[in-house]
């Protein structure tokens, strides 16, 4: 499973304009190369077809960089005919496993820059908080970039999957919108995180603010709000998903099962009133969330089918609709509608783990 992790960089003043030009070079040559290729320029280049200030290893990522962005342009193109050529405004510089060394006694990473007409390496002084998992996994590329004033470098490593293949101890999750996430474990724990009806009111305080703001044409404005709701909800999905993985942790769970998103937007249970805010809720990345911290600590994730999850009687397995908040079957079963869906996630497969065998729950 390949994940990313962020190093906060602590360069010095004469650092600084060396990752300043590098990255405005890096990004410069990847667009000058695009151009080039939509040009009809061969894309059969080396290192030294590339005249610019830059090491041969970032000439040699700018190279690939190009080459794949172009190659998804050319696959765009054949959907949508007025598709135009990406020009890249990010400014960043990747750098191969082979070109970077972290010293982790001396809490540094060395990787080379261009200076004075000749390839230089320099010590940039980091914080690497995230020693034990970058000790202990195969490491990929370096990218650094500024961001708030502030350089970081991302650093991508291979993790080892740790799942028990002969694990019994389940979590069935259930997403929705009035409840975010419904959670119940196979000792039979069962958990509600999340406030969707908040969740709501702040997309609705964003959304009115953002039809003000526009019909002033307040562009950036707009835009600065449509970050900072990016930004909310994004903290509130990482809360959410951090309880979910405590819980899974306290009741010692060893497979965390989630809906499949296919669908989703059609299969969800909502109302007239609740429809537009359906297609801005992030369930996949509230699952993803979920899935790359259970990854982190060993916990396998399952994606199963949702079909009558919210119908389906946990106990003797009769659909039924209902339309308010607690389920009721005829055989006598009565229970939250939202933890109903976890139930039947849970014993997706017919695993006999927890069946419902309570008429009240």
């Amino acid at each position: 499973m390949k994940l990313t992790t962020n190093i906060k960089l602590n360069p010095i003043s004469e650092q600084i304009v060396f990752l300043q030009d590098t990255t405005k070079f890096y990004i410069e040559t990847v667009n000058n190369l695009l151009a080039g290729f939509n040009n009809g320029n061969t894309m059969r280049i080396t290192s030294k077809d590339v005249k610019v200030n830059l090491p041969s290893c970032l000439k040699n990522s700018c190279i690939n960089d190009a080459k794949s962005v172009y190659h998804k342009y050319l696959k765009d193109l054949k959907k949508d005919s007025e598709k135009k050529l990406p020009v890249l405004k990010k400014e960043v510089s990747i750098w191969n496993n082979q070109n970077y060394k972290i010293n982790f006694e001396g809490k540094y990473i060395t990787f080379p820059v261009f200076f004075d007409g000749k390839t230089t390496r320099i010590k940039v002084d980091a914080y690497l908080i995230n020693k034990e998992i970058l000790k202990t996994n195969k490491l990929g590329t370096m990218r650094i970039l500024t961001k708030n004033n502030k350089w970081y470098a991302q650093i991508s490593y291979e993790m080892k999957e740790l799942y028990n293949e002969d694990a019994i101890n389940i979590m069935g999750v259930d997403l929705g919108l009035k409840v975010p996430a419904v959670c119940v474990t196979g000792s039979g724990t069962t958990k509600f995180f999340g406030n969707g009806r908040k969740n709501k009111y702040l997309r609705r305080i964003a959304y009115v603010k953002k039809q003000q703001l526009g019909k002033a044409k307040k562009l950036k404005a707009i835009k600065n709000i449509k970050d900072k709701e990016k930004r909310v909800m994004t903290d509130i999905d990482h809360k959410i998903s951090r309880n979910i993985i405590n819980l899974a942790i306290k009741d010692k769970v060893e497979i965390i099962r989630l809906e499949k998103l296919t669908n989703i937007r059609k299969t969800t249970r909502t109302s007239r009133k609740n429809e537009k805010h359906l297609h801005t809720w992030s369930f996949y990345r509230l699952s993803k969330f979920i899935e790359y911290k259970a990854n982190l600590l060993g916990i396998k994730v399952e994606y199963v089918d949702p079909s009558n999850t919210s119908k389906m009687c946990p106990f003797c397995g009769t659909l039924n609709k209902t339309t308010t908040r607690t389920y009721k079957c005829n055989c006598g079963y009565r229970g939250h509608r939202d933890r109903v869906g976890a139930l039947n996630i849970l014993n997706t497969y017919n695993v006999p783990l927890l069946c419902g065998n309570s008429i009240t729950a």
